[in-house]
């Protein structure tokens, strides 16, 4: 990467670069982006269990890996980069609960906070695997209300960061948002639609 081009971010360009089958762009873009990867799997980890036997910098490495393997992915830009690694650490947490369930036999589910999403309700934590099991049910429903919580939730990206991925507008995922979040709450077994 030589040229720089002042219009888009570091990120961005070496993200281009990289697509474009630059490995040194790949490089060179880890420790710009390494801190923000560590945030987010700091952040998903803080609503786990304390014991949890994953540990942040597992996560952003497990997370990583998988990242330098999407072959078919049309890197665009920052957030999506975020969006994409968020999307990863949520499977790699769904598995590791999965792993864990079924190593119980009875499953002590991995519990999560869902602060982040406003849900009003009186108890903050909700069940990983409920929380999967919904997501998946929304996405049959409405593909991008579950990416909307997917990117805002798990990708802890902003209302733009999120309309920028998914290529709508401001207005359009704060709609979804709310919409997503309210069906999560009642898909949860909330009573409460205030």
């Amino acid at each position: 990467m030589t040229d720089l081009d002042p219009g888009r971010s570091t990120e961005t360009q070496l993200l281009l670069a990289w697509s474009a089958g630059d490995r040194q762009a790949l490089d060179q873009m880890l420790p710009l982006v390494y801190d923000e990867l560590h945030r987010l799997a700091a952040n998903y980890l803080s609503r786990e269990r304390a014991d949890h036997t994953l540990q942040p910098t597992a996560l952003v490495h497990e997370a990583f890996l998988r990242l330098i393997n999407q072959r078919e992915v049309d890197w665009r830009n920052r957030a999506q980069f975020l969006g994409v690694a968020a999307s990863l650490m949520r499977r790699i947490l769904v598995n590791h609960a999965r792993d864990r369930a079924a190593a119980k036999r009875a499953g002590d589910w991995e519990r999560v906070s869902l602060s982040l999403v406003d849900l009003p309700s009186g108890e903050p934590d909700v069940d990983l695997m409920a929380l999967e099991d919904a997501l998946q049910r929304l996405a049959a429903l409405d593909e991008r209300k579950a990416r909307v919580v997917e990117l805002r939730f798990f990708g802890g990206l902003s209302i733009d960061e999120a309309a920028e991925v998914l290529g709508i507008s401001h207005a359009t995922v704060e709609r979804e948002w709310s919409f997503a979040r309210a069906w999560l709450f009642d898909a949860l077994g909330g009573t409460n639609h205030a």
